[in-house]
């Protein structure tokens, strides 16, 4: 086994792949520690006792997804969700929108287009999600500062959103250098 991860690195064009992917992975990481502006850290930590204490799993499992980011309310929470989510919306429309069918059928241009609305639709399904959670945060007194909610609201939509696209940057940085399809 240890043979076949060092042939790996004698390789230059996988060991460029590998080191790139790795990059990658440690950026992703480092974004999973950004907080969201304007959250108490504290209270969110009180939160998620008391939900580790009651065993939730729900507020786990979507953690999970995040890679942690979901449980400090980071500007990655949402992770690359939105993108699967718009993904999916899509397959479903083109079956229904015979439009869409036609444009998914286009060859290469089409798939490009198809690709383009996901994108769109996963802008749009994180700062509504965003808005959810920011909305939950200032319910629950998450917040650090309470009498501005509309400062609070915009600034967790538009951190958010800017993560999910983020997200969706790298994951495309991995399919053109790194290994595998990046989050396809």
């Amino acid at each position: 086994m240890w043979k076949s991860l060092v042939s790996i690195f004698r390789v230059p064009d996988l060991r460029r792949k590998v080191l790139y992917t790795l990059l990658f992975v440690a950026i992703f990481r480092v974004g999973a520690h950004i907080p969201t502006p304007f959250v108490n850290p504290e209270k969110l930590a009180s939160f998620w006792q008391q939900q580790s204490a009651a065993g939730q799993g729900i507020f786990s499992m979507v953690d999970m997804f995040t890679g942690g980011a979901f449980s400090q309310m980071t500007v990655l929470a949402l992770g690359i969700m939105p993108y699967i989510s718009a993904s999916i919306i899509l397959q479903l429309l083109m079956v229904v929108w015979p439009r869409l069918e036609k444009i998914a059928k286009e060859g290469e241009a089409g798939q490009k287009k198809i690709t383009q609305y996901t994108r769109y639709g996963s802008v749009i399904l994180a700062a509504f999600q965003s808005l959810g959670l920011g909305m939950l945060m200032l319910q629950q007194g998450w917040t650090t500062i309470p009498d501005n909610r509309t400062l609070f609201l915009f600034t967790t939509m538009v951190a958010m959103t800017t993560g999910t696209t983020f997200l969706m940057w790298l994951g495309e940085r991995i399919t053109e250098r790194g290994i595998g399809t990046g989050f396809r």
